[in-house]
């Protein structure tokens, strides 16, 4: 496997993005709150930029997605602050379309690259851990949204519980501990599930089929390649 060290023309700083989304999971597992949910939607909003900076996107595209994610995350971070649970559960539907753009970004460059590189490999996992976070979001968004509470049993819902939920399901562990109490919420819950499953089999088929190319491509140095011609 060929591990580069420096960072490709044109590649995001997914290094960065990684140690973004790692601050970002810990400062909601840690604390609560209306600021920690703004604080979260503004580091969302940066690793979004990150991501765009090195898309295959036009630049007319792309100077369109960054202001749309400052301008849409304004917005929402106002809703959270302002708006009660409705501004909280429009907020979280925001955060969730945000990350879900932003997986979208990272998995087109991880099925663009022709080597594996360590920045390849941050890039998938900053888009594992941006699917759990996505997740979340949109749990969040039916508890906000809805009558009835997002868990069974009257489990408390908030930004860290949602987390937990949300990346026990995607890792297919199922502790039990906190499970949804309708409908809507087992089936986005399944998706996730299913997400994760499809997700992991997909990118290291995709991750061995780049470490195998260039093996592939070009003979190993000192090879006969010529061995089944006879001596003249």
């Amino acid at each position: 496997m060929r591990v580069g060290r420096r960072r490709t023309d044109g590649e995001p700083r997914t290094g960065l993005l990684l140690i973004t989304l790692i601050a970002v999971y810990l400062l909601s597992a840690l604390s609560t709150g209306r600021l920690t949910q703004a604080l979260q939607v503004t580091l969302f909003v940066a690793v979004t930029l990150q991501a765009l900076q090195g898309s295959a996107l036009p630049p007319r595209v792309k100077r369109v997605a960054r202001w749309s994610a400052v301008g849409g995350s304004a917005v929402a971070i106002a809703a959270s602050q302002l708006g009660g649970a409705t501004g909280r559960g429009v907020a979280d539907i925001w955060t969730g379309l945000l990350l879900l753009l932003t997986v979208v970004i990272i998995l087109d460059l991880v099925l663009r690259i022709d080597t594996v590189t360590v920045q390849s490999i941050y890039a998938a996992l900053s888009a594992y851990l941006l699917i759990g976070l996505m997740f979340a979001a949109f749990y969040g968004a039916i508890d906000n949204l809805t009558s009835t509470g997002f868990f069974a049993n009257g489990q408390p819902a908030d930004i860290q519980t949602y987390q937990y939920f949300s990346f026990t399901t995607l890792t297919t562990l199922g502790y039990g501990d906190f499970t949804a109490a309708e409908n809507f919420g087992r089936a986005v819950a399944v998706i996730e599930a299913l997400t994760g499953q499809v997700f992991l089999a997909t990118l290291v088929a995709r991750l061995v089929s780049a470490w195998r190319g260039p093996s592939r491509r070009s003979p190993p140095p000192g090879g006969n390649g010529d061995a089944g011609t006879p001596a003249g």
